[in-house]
């Protein structure tokens, strides 16, 4: 793990490596133990933002990657290079099938469209397909949308890798740590682009109350005003009323395998069926499209939440690449003071991949570069860390004590898989 923040002098701090057993150097008996400055840097950085009134967490595809498959070779968390390699294979077997009369193996269908060959990137393909179907016509209009119906299924079905019980250790740690918030904080907000469930099972599995934007109804139907309420204990048959521990928000930014949009009332529910799947698919109009509903609530929601006062900004597996998340963000640095944030991703920091330098994402993206800028240039409200979710996890601030209900539940998840 390596660290940037105003206290490292524009220069990443990393942790060192542990002492071999035996090895010289150890501390004299009774003097104190010091801390590696790397890890406790990223431990006060993190502390910080979970002490703040509001804590809002914008989870992206990196949050993702550390899930295990539930069974031996089962399916876990595509990439956009894995998206890429599984489309373009099943394309070339729906057109030596014969399955589509138009019969565009994948690199007809590049040729088709005007994209590259080399540029292996399925957000830039899909965008140019519906680009595409816009100004062609006749067979070669069709091939297109019958891809486009094609990567569409596939990413849908991709994304849909977590089953019930899928173990998620990672989360699940980060649930315990993060959404138990005293009664004087607000809950603790997830904000996700992922379209898969992991926060859910995590959160099912944990007995967390989950408020989705979902009615308890069945089946559960949308509704924004969800977001606005409260779940409390009622204490002993009394008018006194005790906010649960145990509860978070969810806004899933860019929908959700589990969502299905009715016609013709509109109405969005979960585990249905017969509806359009809503979620909205890599591509460049992205920005468009989220200001349809539900996505436009959980945009109004996101852009509310980073300019609330004393509030703790954790971004964590989230590349900066969809503008319209990455602006409000550096809006809300602009204008939001009491704002705190933490950027949380392993490819931040320069790296050699064995052949040559890597220049890190704070070069390569203009957000990412305007942070480390303004953190080199002494803002103290800014923290890099350059490290994966997992890892990350280990140095969230353990705030509130364990209680009677998660340790009851811990035992008896111990038995059942003994």
């Amino acid at each position: 793990m390596q660290v940037l923040s105003s206290k490292t002098i524009g220069q990443w701090l990393a942790m060192l490596p542990p002492a071999a057993p035996g090895a010289g150097g150890a501390a004299a008996p009774g003097a104190p133990v010091t801390e590696d400055p790397a890890k406790a840097e990223a431990k006060r950085a993190l502390s910080d933002i979970m002490r703040c009134t509001n804590l809002v967490v914008l989870a992206g595809l990196g949050t993702s990657l550390c899930v295990q498959p539930s069974v031996a070779n089962g399916p876990k968390a595509p990439t956009m290079w894995d998206l890429w390699q599984q489309i373009s294979a099943k394309q070339d077997a729906a057109a030596a099938a014969a399955v589509n009369p138009n019969g565009q193996n994948f690199q007809q269908l590049l040729a088709l469209v005007g994209h590259p060959p080399a540029k292996t990137d399925i957000e830039a393909l899909m965008s140019r397909c519906r680009l595409a179907e816009s100004f062609l016509t006749g067979a070669s209009k069709e091939a297109v949308t019958q891809f486009v119906a094609l990567a569409e299924a596939h990413i849908m079905a991709a994304t849909n890798f977590v089953a019930q019980n899928h173990p998620l250790p990672v989360h699940a740690e980060f649930l315990r740590r993060a959404a138990r918030r005293p009664q004087r904080k607000s809950r603790m907000k997830v904000f996700t682009t992922n379209y898969d469930r992991c926060y859910e099972e995590a959160g099912r599995q944990g007995r967390y109350v989950v408020v989705d934007g979902f009615s308890q109804t069945v089946p559960p139907t949308f509704d924004a005003v969800h977001f606005s309420y409260e779940t409390v204990r009622r204490l002993d048959d009394t008018e006194s009323f005790d906010p649960i521990p145990n509860c978070f928000h969810l806004y899933k930014l860019h929908g959700s395998v589990d969502w299905q949009r009715q016609e013709p009332s509109g109405e969005i529910t979960k585990w249905t069926i017969g509806g359009k799947p809503v979620l909205i698919y890599p591509r460049n109009s992205k920005y468009e499209l989220a200001f349809e509903q539900p996505y436009l609530e959980m945009i109004g929601a996101f852009q509310t939440a980073v300019r609330a006062a004393d509030t703790g900004l954790l971004v964590v597996g989230f590349g900066f690449n969809d503008n319209h998340l990455a602006e409000p963000i550096m809006s809300a640095i602009r204008s939001n003071l009491s704002l705190k944030i933490v950027v949380v991703s392993p490819g931040l920091a320069p790296w050699n991949d064995g052949q040559q330098q890597k220049p890190g994402e704070c070069q390569s993206n203009k957000y990412l570069g305007q942070l480390k800028s303004l953190a080199d240039a002494g803002d103290a409200r800014i923290t890099l860390l350059n490290c994966g979710f997992e890892e990350m996890v280990q140095y969230v601030p353990d705030l509130a004590a364990e209680t009677d209900l998660e340790r009851h539940v811990a035992r008896l998840r111990s038995i059942g898989a003994a």
